[in-house]
């Protein structure tokens, strides 16, 4: 198992603890997460946005769970492709969505240096504006 791989499980992990500690711990100090599609306007977020974002969310969610049902790994480019599923509860009611999370990781394998996220468009159009 590669450190990359390490790396992206611990992500998992630590979502699945909603530990916005150790989210954030993995990603590099120059990392971006990028929206796709692009279709949602949505702008990229830098660490400190990511955190804010990670910060909200936890009042949010009463629980929160991601499943992992794909990995894809290039081992030379240091990239993880990740398909998950995601679960939790909310005051709006019970939330399910898919994510594809593509991550680049620096050499070592222990810190996302890139991250582009596809998100379900009819989640983030309908759901979130209930919260």
């Amino acid at each position: 198992i590669t450190p990359q791989r390490i790396t992206a499980h611990a992500l998992v992990a630590a979502f699945n603890r909603m530990d916005n500690a150790a989210i954030m711990a993995v990603r590099a100090p120059h990392c971006l997460r990028t929206f796709h599609p692009k279709s949602l306007n949505l702008p990229p977020q830098d660490n400190a946005a990511y955190k804010r974002n990670l910060d909200s969310m936890a009042s949010v969610f009463a629980n929160f769970s991601l499943t992992v049902t794909d990995v894809v790994e290039d081992v030379v480019a240091r990239k993880i492709s990740m398909w998950l599923e995601a679960r939790g509860d909310t005051a709006a009611g019970e939330y399910v969505n898919e994510y594809v999370w593509n991550m680049e990781f620096d050499e070592a394998g222990q810190q996302i240096v890139g991250w582009r996220e596809f998100v379900d468009v009819g989640m983030a159009r309908d759901f979130f504006p209930k919260l």
